[in-house]
């Protein structure tokens, strides 16, 4: 199986299957002499770990990284950065009655069909909880970003249908205090207090929710991309494209741009303190697959989460009869709310990627 790596200068591979003995990722490329802890990588595992909330799955993961190599004496040494993160509390016999019956909106059907063979307990490879690694390994691009003073935090804007109102991304610390004040990651908490009820009544039906999260990234300097193939929002869409159950991506006004006039959909630039600046930001921070040095902006949809207790019908692969089945198994009700650090993950690695294509970054 080839795809298992992410990014060119800065680059990480992860590994590892759902119910295996663990998961984790090795981080390639990141610069000699970068400070870092596994409590730098911990404290972002801890906002995607599992069993958190009641609207989160109840599988009970510890998640805690053990950094094997690529450190020395608190600092990178410029060498492979290998994380790993034992699974401790998988339950495979849940999953006995899909070894042969594919799962309605999981990859179960996709993957056998692509190989021949998958791993049918949680989904195996194709699980959520690869995302780990790339959480981990998001967590270094963060402590590298940081370096250079840029931020990057992500939020719930829509769950269910219910939309919530967004403050300025210019006052993200006030967003990012709201956002981590609830179990939903919503910065609107009447919005929030709506949502829950409304997840309340889902997980009563058997059923779960999609949304919408939205990342934003402060402080990017103008120059990050490249024109044609290498864009920066085109390295952006594939990353968060390639998080599973995310299935559309916008930067800046997004579709919203479609019922726009050149005029209204132009952001006009401006004289600001002796340097260059736009008076909006339709385009997101992104203008010509290159950083503006404006707040870039992603959006990203997430489907509701295909493991749910109603009855579905599928066909057993053995024999070709149809099936149903009921999925009694852990899972979250509504995934945009633990998607939000892996979304955060997978964009400051393209930051980071792209800030080293564009110049030597020492630490």
């Amino acid at each position: 199986m080839s795809g298992n790596s992410f990014g060119t200068l800065f680059r990480i591979t992860t590994w590892g299957e759902s119910h295996g003995k663990g998961v984790g990722v090795v981080v390639d490329g990141c610069p000699a002499g970068l400070s870092l802890e596994e409590k730098d990588v911990q404290i972002e595992l801890d906002r995607r770990r599992p069993g958190q909330s009641a609207i989160s799955t109840s599988r009970q993961e510890e998640d805690r990284v053990e950094i094997l190599s690529g450190l020395f004496e608190g600092k990178t040494t410029g060498t492979p950065i290998s994380m790993l993160v034992r699974n401790k509390d998988a339950r495979s016999g849940a999953y006995d009655a899909f070894r042969t019956c594919p799962r309605p909106g999981h990859a179960d059907f996709t993957y056998h069909a692509r190989y021949g063979i998958r791993d049918h307990r949680g989904g195996g490879r194709s699980s959520g909880r690869e995302t780990v690694g790339r959480v981990a390994g998001g967590a270094v691009a963060k402590k590298l970003l940081s370096q250079e003073g840029i931020e990057v935090l992500g939020y719930v804007t829509e769950l269910g249908g219910i939309k919530a109102q967004i403050p300025d991304v210019q006052h993200l610390s006030i967003i990012k205090e709201l956002a981590e004040s609830n179990t939903l990651r919503c910065p609107d908490p009447m919005a929030a207090e709506d949502m829950l009820k409304a997840l309340d009544q889902t997980i009563k039906g058997g059923e779960s929710l999609g949304g919408v999260a939205e990342i934003v990234a402060m402080s990017v300097p103008p120059g990050l991309g490249d024109p044609v193939f290498d864009k920066l929002d085109a390295d952006l869409a594939k990353a968060l494209m390639g998080i599973g159950a995310v299935k559309a991506v916008e930067i800046g006004a997004g579709l919203e741009c479609a019922q726009m006039s050149g005029c209204q959909m132009n952001d006009p630039i401006v004289w600001d303190k002796g340097g260059v600046s736009f008076e909006s930001n339709n385009s997101g921070g992104i203008l010509g697959g290159i950083s503006t040095g404006s707040p870039v902006i992603c959006r990203i949809a997430v489907k509701p989460t295909p493991s749910i207790a109603s009855v579905q019908r599928t066909i057993d692969l053995s024999t070709g009869e149809p099936a149903e089945i009921e999925i009694k198994g852990r899972h979250d009700p509504s995934i945009p709310p633990r998607i939000v650090p892996v979304a955060e993950a997978m964009v400051a690695l393209v930051l980071a990627d792209h800030l080293l294509r564009g110049k030597v970054v020492r630490v």
